[in-house]
Formats: C-alpha cells, sequence, structure tokens
C-alpha cells in the first residue's frame, strides 16, 4: 500500500455507528489481536484486549457500566481510558489490587470508522476525516479469506489506487465509484469497509454489492489451497 507508514499504522475497525455510549460492545480484530469495542458514557471509543485480566474471560460477554466495562464471571470493573480495575463486587470494601489493569489501545473516530493503534508508543496522526469523501454512504463490510495485502494487489488490479495521505483507496465496481479502507484482521483475513457516492435503496448501490460478492470470489479463488 502507498500510503505512508503513520496512516497503516491505524486500523479501521468497525463502523463508529455500531458503537453506542454506554451500551454495547462489539467484538472485532486487527493484526490477529482480538479487541473488545466501546464507547464510555461521553462517547469516547475504547478499544481493549478482550480478555479480563483477572481469568481470561472475554470482555465482549460483559457489559458496560457507563464509564466501566464490567466481566461477565466474576463482575470485576474497569474503568474507561485507563482499564485500571476499579471494583471487585465479591468485595467491595477491598481496594481493587492497582496491578490488574485491562490492555488498552489508542482509539479514534474518523470517516465513519473507528480506528485503532495497536503499538505501546505514543501513536501516529489519526486518520483524517477526509480518509472517505464527505457524503458518500456506507456499503457493506466484506469478510476475505486472505491477506490485506493480496486484498490491496486485487484492488489495485481493478484500478483502485491509494492517495499518499489517505489510508483509503478509490475507484470504481460495476462502473460506480468507491471507497475501500482495507482491514488486517487475521492471517489470511482482511476485511474491506466499502464507501460510496451511491444513494442508499438504489440501484446503483444493490449492483455495488453484487460486484463485492464477485470480488470477493475473484479474491479468494486466487489463494492457495490449503
Amino acid at each position: 500500500m502507498s500510503a505512508d507508514s503513520s496512516i497503516s499504522t491505524w486500523h479501521p475497525v468497525a463502523r463508529s455507528a455500531e458503537l453506542s455510549p454506554g451500551a454495547n460492545i462489539v467484538a472485532g480484530f486487527a493484526e490477529g489481536q482480538e479487541l473488545a469495542l466501546w464507547r464510555s458514557a461521553d462517547g469516547a471509543p475504547q478499544a481493549w484486549e478482550n480478555r479480563c485480566p483477572h481469568r481470561s474471560v472475554r470482555f465482549t460477554l460483559g457489559h458496560v457500566m457507563k464509564d466501566r466495562l464490567s466481566c461477565a464471571y466474576h463482575g470485576w470493573q474497569y474503568a474507561a481510558g485507563s482499564g485500571q480495575c476499579i471494583r471487585i463486587p465479591a468485595h467491595p470494601d477491598m481496594p481493587p489490587p492497582r496491578n490488574v489493569c485491562a490492555k488498552v489501545f489508542s482509539a479514534v473516530d474518523a470517516a465513519g470508522m473507528l480506528w485503532v493503534h495497536l503499538a505501546d508508543a505514543v501513536p501516529p496522526p489519526a486518520p483524517r476525516d477526509d480518509a472517505v469523501p464527505p457524503g458518500w454512504s456506507f456499503c457493506r463490510t466484506l469478510s476475505v479469506r486472505a491477506d490485506a495485502a493480496g486484498v490491496r494487489d486485487a484492488l489495485a488490479a481493478r484500478g483502485f489506487s491509494a492517495d499518499a495521505s489517505l489510508p483509503a483507496m478509490r475507484g470504481a465496481l460495476d462502473h460506480i465509484d468507491a471507497a475501500a479502507l482495507v482491514l488486517d484482521a487475521q492471517p489470511l483475513l482482511a476485511f474491506i469497509h466499502l464507501w460510496t457516492d451511491a444513494a442508499p435503496g438504489t440501484e446503483a448501490m444493490k449492483a455495488l454489492h453484487v460486484a463485492t460478492r464477485a470480488l470477493r470470489g475473484e479474491i479468494e479463488a486466487r489463494q492457495p489451497a490449503a
């Protein structure tokens, strides 16, 4: 991909609209890292390793309590932002151990997506809101059994190109303009988040859905047999 390294270290893991403040938890992946995605009560995006540090139960089985994430197993509660354990329901008068903390990743909203930075170092500048053209509509997220590099190569072969300053690849499918954000989810699994200037419910949008299924078939057909 020709986008610079400061862009490529941010991963578009989910649509921003999928996460409601103080409500649901969404599972996600980036570079093989399993994530629990949620929002605190003020709407701040949270991206945590999907593992409670107490007994390793997935956080996605738990629930959000305003600015806390509660594990489903013993109900231990962790603070938004820091991931610090702040309450153990079975021992309400006991101060929680200071060394018990969920692993927290940097997360931002931009261009209608939730982006996550996995490295421990200070993250580079986040993607801009114009990563996807203003006013464009979300089409779909397409899962592809292939590595992200192969997906980008296939898009490039279809005429999609990458702007060095933006993470999205721009091109057309079935003569319909589209922007593709490629997520490196797991080994041999990538997701393509597609945005378009076609309006929802139109024939153009329907045609784009058909074209994306054909694209997935083409990409997966190129993969070596297991």
